[in-house]
């Protein structure tokens, strides 16, 4: 439907418009008051709501009530203050007709010449954590409207939606008024805050519908602002930058305490290290290399230092492709695993938090990252993945938090259940297994990984590197296999290195002749059921 037709001719030149009358309501009340005092010292009428309003009166000034103004209470908990036409015919009058003013004096309205909103804090709500009605109760209504109406009539109303824009204001109102230039500059600030708020809704309801059944959303929105460029991207010739999206608990979101710049690699190792140590409910530590695992581990049983003890046995693993490594704790880092970390190069470091001793050691490695995780930090669910012209969405790999739940899910095919105390080992193989690239093997013992092969283009190359790489330590150790072994090659490469029990999700043409292998060999064999290629 078009809008109203206006002729042209009609419309009387203005440029600057003196403020005489101003409509305040905002969330964010930082250097509100000082713009206020500003304005009344000028002369300018000040029409207010709720909290904004109290603000005002408390410093002593005179603040009109809206609904002094409609004649109708603010009412349903907030939710209907300003939506009146003695609101939006004071901010929609285009003052350049002489049918639009002949208008407000016959209803009695009066015009605004400034307008100061900013909206309910949602992209703040979101990111604290909250659902459901609590995130609803903040997706403000009355305030856009205003935005959007006062934007519109940019040629008689100047619209601030930022306390960035307080100074310019205070300087045009004493000048006399504010420029036809300024307030275009402002409307276009309007729109696009608006507009970002939508889009932050609109993404908000998008991944609440990500957790329910059925269709994914048809439409998907996402919104990132850039916080820094760095200084090349995965090779020196490739220009990045990291962006954080609205709404994000990740690395993103991560403070450096100390080190280097972050690179685009680091950024890409310790988020997948953070993978890795958090699929683990117990203390655990990743050592990444190039996005895979050298080293998984979960702290010894009756450990002092739980976590120190985690990153001994993942470093252990392998000590050489350690050095240079990316390192995630899921929990507090101890000065004992600083100590430990004191000879050995190393990257960048990323846990919940660190021990003031330990942040004192990291001091005398001045080129060690150490990036400290947001307090909601938390995983993805969805992962998204850019493709040429367009992306692919997926429900984010995760585990239950039940560690033994895992095993007792699984079909035994061959050999025996083992004993309750082992169901943890098996179940971390398994999940150590989802962090490393396909095609995954990982042997691990008492929880801690001793070999792993990873993104081999057969599965018998990766059951070979990671035999190789354990040595010794593959005699009588675990092995999980990201995905189903469709020959028994791979299999019987493990059995001749010891393996007591090996974890696969079943599901080949020959999975009888891979059970007959391990059967024959007096090996365990479990199906899981499910997959965890990670490319």
């Amino acid at each position: 439907m078009a809008g109203p037709s206006i002729d042209p001719v009609l419309y009387r030149p203005r440029d600057v418009v003196p403020v005489r009358r101003a409509l305040i309501s905002v969330s964010d009340k930082t250097g509100l008051l000082p713009l206020a005092q500003a304005l009344a010292a000028a002369g300018v009428e000040i029409v207010s709501t709720g909290g904004s309003a109290a603000l005002l009166r408390e410093a002593g000034l005179t603040v009109a009530d809206v609904s002094e103004i409609t004649g109708f209470p603010e009412s349903l908990g907030g939710r209907v203050k300003t939506l009146h036409p003695s609101v939006h015919a004071g901010l929609l009058a285009d003052l350049r007709l002489e049918d639009h003013e002949a208008q407000l004096g016959d209803l009695g309205i009066l015009p605004f010449e400034l307008v100061v909103v900013n909206l309910y804090p949602f992209v703040e709500t979101v990111a604290s954590g909250a659902t459901g009605d609590a995130v609803v109760e903040q997706i403000d209504i009355g305030g856009p409207a205003m935005v959007r109406a006062s934007a519109k009539n940019y040629a008689n109303v100047a619209i601030v939606v930022s306390p960035a824009s307080y100074d310019s204001i205070v300087e045009a109102v004493g000048q006399g008024g504010t420029s036809l230039v300024q307030r275009r500059e402002l409307a276009a600030r309007a729109f696009a805050h608006t507009a970002d708020y939508d889009r932050a809704v609109a993404t908000w309801f998008a991944e609440e519908t990500l957790g329910e059944e059925g269709d994914l959303p048809q439409h998907l929105t996402i919104k990132a602002e850039r916080l820094e460029t760095l200084r090349y991207g995965e090779n020196s010739h490739q220009r990045a930058a990291i962006y954080s999206r609205i709404g994000g608990h990740g690395i993103a979101q991560a403070t450096q305490l100390q080190g280097k710049e972050m690179s685009y690699n680091n950024y890409v190792d310790a988020d997948a290290a953070l993978r890795a140590a958090f699929d683990m409910v117990k203390p655990a530590v990743a050592i990444i290399k190039h996005a895979n695992p050298c080293g998984i581990a979960t702290a010894s049983t009756n450990a002092l230092d739980p976590i120190a003890s985690a990153h001994l046995r993942a470093h252990e693993c392998d000590p050489v492709s350690a050095f240079g490594g990316v390192i995630a704790a899921n929990r507090t880092v101890t000065l004992k695993m600083a100590e430990n970390l004191r000879d050995i190069f190393t990257e960048v470091i990323v846990a919940p938090d660190f021990e003031p001793e330990a942040l004192e050691v990291f001091r005398l490695k001045k080129n060690l990252r150490v990036l400290r995780l947001p307090a909601d930090w938390q995983q993805e669910r969805m992962d998204v993945r850019l493709v040429s012209g367009g992306l692919l969405l997926q429900d984010a790999d995760r585990f239950p938090a039940e560690i033994e739940s895992l095993v007792d899910g699984w079909e035994l095919v061959t050999g025996e259940m083992p004993a309750e105390s082992e169901k943890a080992n098996l179940a971390f193989a398994w999940k150590a297994c989802r962090a490393v690239k396909s095609n995954a093997i990982v042997l691990a013992q008492a929880s801690a990984t001793v070999g792993i092969g990873m993104g081999q283009v057969n599965r018998v190359d990766s059951c070979r590197l990671a035999v190789e790489r354990a040595g010794a330590r593959a005699a009588g150790s675990v092995a999980a296999s990201d995905a189903f072994f469709p020959f028994a090659d791979g299999p019987q490469v493990l059995i001749d290195a010891g393996i007591t029990t090996i974890i696969q999700p079943g599901g080949s043409v020959r999975d009888q002749e891979v059970i007959d292998a391990a059967r024959e060999a007096g090996v365990t064999m479990f199906f899981t059921g499910e997959r965890h290629f990670f490319h």
